[in-house]
């Protein structure tokens, strides 16, 4: 048995050793983002991390774990399971050995393989400058994305037209993006980043000094007492993300280790959404056992004001957009109308298997923020400044991490001191290396709000929710695994379209059977029940009814040699509710990939039927494309989609990506509506990308 073991790891080692960078980071990519179901899909963080990991593996005799859950592939209970191993086994000989740890399985070492590395020698933190740019990584991307069907916002007006009408765009309509970075191994990144939406202007109008959105970076990753410092932009993230966590985060997912965010305190922000991140300087400094994170902020975003004739010209923000887009009147308006000043403190203690950790953050607003007051937003915030405190901790002990945060805000409005608390609290239980457990409960008052946080919900934000989620998965054996959840919450306020407190549940089972290497085939289902106001209402009182969406897929991978794969999929969603007739939707997607070794090129293929009701009933489904571009489109209504990719290296240090794409539907006159409406029954899209790599 332990020289069958050896074998099956000596063919996961090959397979890996045979593929090349862009396919192992695509299929981590894709395994993640199958986690996700949105358009909004950005993992530029993620990827930078595989990139860098694939380039600079993890040495295992000297980690401390923390990069090691940087990779998003591993639970606490596993990375304190290896540094148990190595403090009472000694340093690790060879790879082999992670199959005696208790909570890997081969599937664990098989995902972490090409990012990880056993080596004796010791980093070397201390470099010069001439080292440092000899060894060092220059990357510029240059991406170009065209809009090929003409939309109703080009059309071409008057001055008069334009100038009072919010149905036109000033700009044109293509995309341009570009990046520059510099990084020397994990210990130096400086970087600079550029973008222009499409309908945006370009060196012209609103936006004269060329590009909609500028970011910049100088990131330093310190040794012993200075662990990291950056000026310019950064994300920041804080214990389970109650408080603070300016970037994405993992939710419900089929598998549920992901529960537990694991916090990266500090690091340099290189992606283009325009509000989830801060701008100033932040440094992590260290003495021991305990770390303290001082940042502090000041940006400009966009946001409506309106000036109040009743209290002498009082000017106060009524909305605020984030949205990130300047194309009309109204957006370019919106433009940097509000200033955001975030400071804060987070403090960590780390000793062993635990870590606690508190955390201070104000936010203020040189505008006092007052929207509109509905029923279901009277306990948002309103005012100019709202600070928040928390504390958070994770303990692991032998197979159990236990983990948790609460946080309490306040703020000021009409003399009157409001704001809520929000409490996280879970366990990841690892039976063994076949069988783990996930159990997290959270209660967020309706009066809790902070802006940039990414707890653990059904809901959109951190407030106004109660909830239970369990889940499991499991290693049946060599061939059979299931993977499912269980999700109870209740919301005990109002919310958007929801006009009294509601209930709700998630289910989901997955089973997956992989014989081999070469062929896996899982299937899933998934009941979602949420209670949503009934469209029966007479106008006067709103009854809340059940909407309930099953969704089942059926998902084939079949390799049939080291060059050409094949991946198949058929998902079918039901949604029904009482106001309405019932609803269906149906997809299947066909892909071929295709990665000849011996030739610069690679090659991927889709295409695509589906047959929805309606938007309701839309379903999401990833697709391969350039390097740091994101593709989870929403298939709905009725017709195909097919689109191509390839991706070309040459001289070395150029990789250039193309990838064509059409919607054609069968039931449509016009796509979209208002300034997005396209006629026809056909959508196109267009990703041309270089990079240059040095």
């Amino acid at each position: 048995m332990k020289w069958g073991l050896v074998l099956v790891s000596l063919c996961f080692i090959h397979s890996f050793f045979s593929q090349d960078r862009s396919e192992i980071i695509q299929q981590r990519i894709e395994f993640i983002s199958e986690l996700y179901q949105s358009e909004e899909l950005d993992l530029t963080n993620v990827i930078d991390q595989l990139n860098f990991f694939f380039e600079n593996p993890i040495n295992l005799n000297t980690t401390d774990g923390e990069d090691l859950e940087q990779l998003y592939l591993l639970s606490t209970v596993q990375i304190n399971n290896l540094l148990l191993h190595r403090k009472t086994f000694g340093k690790f000989i060879s790879v082999y050995e992670l199959q005696s740890l208790k909570y890997w399985d081969l599937n664990t070492i098989q995902l972490v393989l090409p990012f990880i590395v056993i080596d004796n020698r010791l980093d070397n933190l201390h470099i010069t400058f001439k080292e440092a740019m000899k060894q060092g990584k220059f990357e510029l991307f240059l991406r170009y994305i065209p809009t090929v069907e003409r939309k109703k916002g080009y059309d071409k007006v008057s001055d008069s037209i334009q100038q009072t009408s919010n149905n036109y765009y000033y700009g044109n309509a293509d995309r341009y993006f570009t990046r520059f970075r510099y990084t020397y191994k994990s210990n130096i990144s400086v970087g600079f980043t550029g973008e222009k939406d499409a309908g945006e202007q370009f060196f012209r109008g609103a936006q004269k000094s060329g590009f909609d959105f500028y970011s910049a970076h100088a990131f330093f990753k310190g040794g012993k007492y200075l662990r990291s410092a950056v000026i310019g932009d950064y994300q920041i993230q804080i214990g389970q993300g109650l408080n603070l966590w300016s970037s994405y985060a993992f939710g419900k997912t089929a598998d549920c280790s992901t529960i537990k965010k694991t916090a990266n305190p500090l690091k340099a922000y290189t992606s283009v959404d325009e509000n989830r991140f801060l701008r100033g300087a932040a440094v992590d400094l260290s003495y021991k056992d305990l770390s303290l994170l001082l940042f502090a902020s000041r940006k400009k975003v966009d946001a409506a004001s309106i000036a109040d004739s009743s209290f002498d010209d009082l000017e106060f923000i009524s909305t605020i957009d984030l949205s990130g887009l300047h194309r009309t009147n109204r957006e370019i308006a919106k433009r940097n109308g509000l200033i955001e000043t975030i400071t804060g403190a987070n403090l960590r203690y780390s000793i062993g298997a635990l870590r606690i950790g508190s955390a201070f953050v104000f936010q203020g607003y040189d505008k006092p923020y007052i929207k509109a007051t509905q029923l279901y937003n009277q306990y948002d915030f309103r005012g100019k400044s709202n600070i928040s405190f928390s504390g958070d901790f994770s303990y692991v002990y032998r197979n159990v991490n236990l983990f948790g945060e609460i946080s309490k805000n306040h703020f000021n409005y009409n003399n009157q001191k409001q704001g809520g608390l929000a409490a996280v609290l879970g366990a990841l239980i690892s039976v063994d290396s076949r069988a783990t457990i996930g159990i997290i409960y959270r209660n967020y008052s309706k009066d809790y709000q902070t802006f940039y946080n990414a707890g653990f919900s059904e809901g959109s934000n951190t407030q106004n929710e109660k909830g239970l989620f369990t889940g499991i998965k499991l290693k049946l054996n060599s061939k059979w695994s299931v993977n499912g959840y269980t999700d109870m919450f209740q919301f005990p306020w109002m919310k958007y379209l929801v006009d009294a407190p509601s209930k709700g549940h998630e289910f989901l089972i997955q089973p997956t059977y992989k014989p081999n290497k070469i062929f896996e085939v899982y299937g899933r289902f998934r009941q979602q029940l949420r209670q949503r106001n009934s469209r029966d209402s007479d106008g006067t009182v709103t009854e809340l009814e059940d909407v309930m969406q099953r969704n089942y897929r059926l998902n084939l991978s079949y390799t049939v040699n080291e060059f050409f794969t094949l991946k198949t999929r058929l998902e079918y969603v039901t949604i029904h509710r009482k106001s309405n007739t019932p609803e269906k939707g149906m997809l299947f997607t066909q892909d071929f990939i295709y990665r000849p070794k011996s030739l610069p090129v690679d090659l991927a293929l889709r295409y695509a039927l589906f047959d929805t009701d309606s938007y309701d009933s839309r379903i999401y489904s990833f697709e391969n494309t350039a390097l740091y571009t994101f593709a989870i489109p929403a298939y709905y209504y009725q017709g195909s989609r097919a689109y191509a990719l390839i991706r070309y290296s040459f001289a070395r240090h150029f990789d250039l990506w193309f990838k064509y794409g059409v919607f054609l539907y069968n039931n449509r006159n016009t796509i979209s509506s208002g300034a997005e409406e396209i006629q026809g029954s056909r959508k196109s899209d267009i990703v041309l990308q270089l990079r240059i790599s040095l």
